[in-house]
């Protein structure tokens, strides 16, 4: 692992309180090495008032309000070059990146900051992982995987657990919980054997990967989508009229 002193020390001052901008300049690395070693310490209430309210001073809402908006439009303009990200290499003309992203327009989540994908058909959920790991080079261990089982097909979550890990080439750590669907309301759940091994789902936390695949599938459709970048709140194009 790459400077093993300083994302200790960076570790240990997040800890302590310190947001992401003070460990970086304490320790002279970038912002995004920081947030990258200390994104799982989860600071306290007080901690996160302290460094709203600064190294001085009463709790300030126009502080607040301001460094909220400047966050937000930082996190904006990431999205928004992982996307021209996206758009440049729709115009490579790779088969599989075109593949995949068009396949995720249609079946996958539309969050943010996380690409997560689920399907029944194997193939097609294999396919999917091989666009992630050899088109965006997602390496594997950022991959996790999660099903939606339905326990009347005469299978145990072992067995369908296996299957999965086996025909995706994952290894068992990427399990996270399932969802068990015990009384299956859907007329697929019912039907014995209809779907045995479930419905599986990768997941990829992300932003950089989601939003690399949101700026090619615009690319190569030929529409924009601002809800993409900001949230549902964005104002979506106006439809062309057909006049």
């Amino acid at each position: 692992m790459a400077k093993p002193t300083e994302r200790a020390k960076a570790r240990e001052l997040r800890v302590s309180g310190l947001p992401y901008r003070e460990i970086a300049r304490r320790l002279h690395v970038s912002l995004n090495s920081a947030y990258r070693w200390t994104s799982d310490i989860e600071l306290t209430d007080e901690q996160k008032e302290a460094n709203l309210r600064g190294p001085t001073g009463p709790l300030n809402p126009d502080r607040i309000r301001r460094a909220a908006a400047s966050w937000s439009k930082r996190c904006s303009l990431k999205r928004l070059a992982y996307q021209a990200e996206g758009r440049s290499r729709a115009r490579g003309g790779d088969p599989l990146h075109q593949a995949g992203c068009m396949l995720y327009w249609a079946e996958g989540a539309k969050a943010r900051n996380t690409v997560k994908f689920a399907n029944s058909d194997p193939n097609m959920v294999k396919f999917f992982r091989r666009f992630l790991t050899e088109s965006l080079e997602v390496p594997v261990e950022r991959i996790s995987l999660t099903l939606n089982v339905y326990t009347t097909n005469g299978m145990t979550i072992e067995e369908i657990e296996r299957f999965w890990l086996a025909l995706l080439e994952l290894p068992y750590t990427a399990v996270r919980k399932h969802t068990l669907n015990h009384m299956p309301t859907s007329s697929s759940g019912r039907a014995k054997n209809k779907l045995p091994y479930g419905v599986c789902s990768l997941r990829v936390c992300s932003s950089r990967v989601v939003q690399h695949i949101y700026g090619a599938i615009q690319e190569y459709a030929g529409f924009d989508e601002p809800r993409w970048l900001d949230g549902p709140g964005a104002p979506s194009p106006p439809v062309p009229s057909s006049d």
